[in-house]
């Protein structure tokens, strides 16, 4: 089975547990939490997926570390991902349960490009504008990117509307290419 398809089970197995307590975005933020700690922690990184240290050793720090800031659900869904050696899924476990809360909400992720910082306003103008379009509620994700130039680049899903800088020039610099020739 593919990492994909295991991460999204255990994504849907996340979300389930979230509406039994009536609270998705609440355990959103704690699965987002683990995955940032996992993803930009080294030394936690190479803690959770060492042989070296034992399941039962992984489990009891987890245990003791999170006890107090999650609830008993959320804690024994971390051992079970240890336990079954799937820890290193959990950036990609809470990506999917992101999508999944998404869509049994309406919503959908917009990537948003810039080539600067926003200004006050502006991504929530893009996000309107995305949502009229696609006629459900855009989530804006921020991506900041100084190649495009100018201009913004949104993505959701496979639907991708390039009107960067970047994109314009290369038009026009074919444009010129094919009238010199």
């Amino acid at each position: 089975m593919r990492d994909s398809t295991i991460a999204r089970n255990y994504a849907e197995a996340l979300v389930t547990l979230a509406q039994r307590a009536k609270d998705l975005d609440g355990w959103g933020r704690m699965i987002d939490d683990v995955a940032q700690l996992v993803t930009n922690d080294v030394k936690v990184r190479r803690f959770l997926e060492s042989p070296r240290v034992p399941v039962v050793a992984k489990k009891e720090i987890l245990r003791k570390a999170f006890q107090d800031r999650m609830p008993r659900l959320m804690v024994r869904f971390l051992e079970a991902l240890v336990q079954n050696r799937r820890q290193l899924l959990i950036p990609e476990i809470a990506s999917e349960y992101a999508t999944l809360v998404d869509e049994s909400l309406g919503r959908v992720r917009a990537d948003i490009t810039l080539a600067r910082e926003p200004l006050p306003g502006e991504v929530d103008a893009i996000a309107a504008s995305v949502s009229r379009t696609l006629g459900r509620t855009a989530v804006a994700q921020v991506r900041i990117n100084p190649d495009i130039i100018g201009g913004v680049i949104v993505r959701v899903g496979d639907y991708v509307k390039d009107g960067s800088v970047r994109r314009r020039l290369g038009l026009l610099k074919s444009k010129l290419v094919q009238q010199a020739r």
